[in-house]
């Protein structure tokens, strides 16, 4: 058996920034056991998987360790597969996930997804996120992941935080965000529970982050860098309860999985 892997960086312009991703087309779904370990081989933060369903497709996610409910930048790469190269004339899609129908349309030279809000509620810092961050958050939320913020970017920038202490927390991730010097604001992820110390680049993340400052600073629409050694540009807009997540892709590499 063959399956085609295209792998992208994503939430970027340009080869070797953002966040690399694999996308694997499938005709139907393979077994459980066999797409956690194609993602295990490629070792990267995300693997993705497509199955068309009618018009559009289904689409799943698997970091190293496990499949994840949402992923931003392996739907921008799946995007970029399905409409620049699988059907380049088409200009907008659905993704039928396990976090609900995601929309995406071209746009700009990139794309916009229109993904699911996060909700933010605030929580007591405990004194292992302390130890685990060095550094004491000026605010503190949790729901699906926690969130840290700092009192500046350069804070966020110098982070250098425990991994073996990151793991001990209950929820799996960790961003870290503080209001930006150029941009409205600035952010870090971690999760190492989830096979990744630190992603380059987090579309799901800023579902939680887009919102928050939104309401901090008081505008919609919101441009933020994400602070990890690659980088990563992503444009956001709140509407409600969806948020609008976009940004561009670049094509590294494309070829096929051998399985005898």
């Amino acid at each position: 058996m063959q399956i085609k892997l295209y792998q992208l960086d994503a939430f970027t312009s340009q080869l070797f920034k953002g966040n690399p991703a694999a996308v694997c087309p499938l005709e139907s779904w393979l077994d459980d056991k066999l797409l956690q370990s194609i993602a295990a081989e490629n070792n990267l933060s995300e693997t993705v998987y497509i199955v068309p369903r009618h018009n559009d497709y289904h689409i799943r996610w698997f970091t190293p360790v496990c499949e994840v409910d949402l992923c931003g930048h392996g739907s921008l790469a799946a995007s970029h597969v399905v409409m620049n190269i699988l059907e380049p004339d088409r200009e907008y899609l659905t993704f039928y996930s396990a976090s609900g129908p995601l929309h995406v349309e071209k746009k700009d030279g990139g794309f916009a997804m229109d993904f699911p809000a996060s909700n933010f509620e605030a929580c007591e810092v405990s004194e292992l996120v302390k130890q685990a961050l060095g550094i004491e958050p000026v605010e503190f939320y949790c729901n699906e992941k926690y969130m840290a913020v700092l009192e500046s970017e350069a804070q966020v920038r110098a982070l250098q935080p425990d991994m073996n202490l990151l793991m001990q927390l209950a929820l799996n991730s960790l961003v870290v965000t503080a209001q930006g010097e150029h941009v409205d604001f600035v952010s870090r992820f971690f999760a190492p529970k989830e096979g990744i110390d630190e992603d380059p680049a987090t579309g799901s993340a800023h579902c939680l982050l887009a919102p928050y400052w939104s309401e901090k600073l008081g505008k919609a629409k919101l441009k933020a860098h994400q602070l990890s050694k690659r980088g990563g540009e992503l444009l956001c807009e709140v509407k409600g309860d969806r948020v609008i997540l976009a940004g561009k892709v670049k094509l590294y590499m494309s070829g096929s999985i051998e399985l005898n």
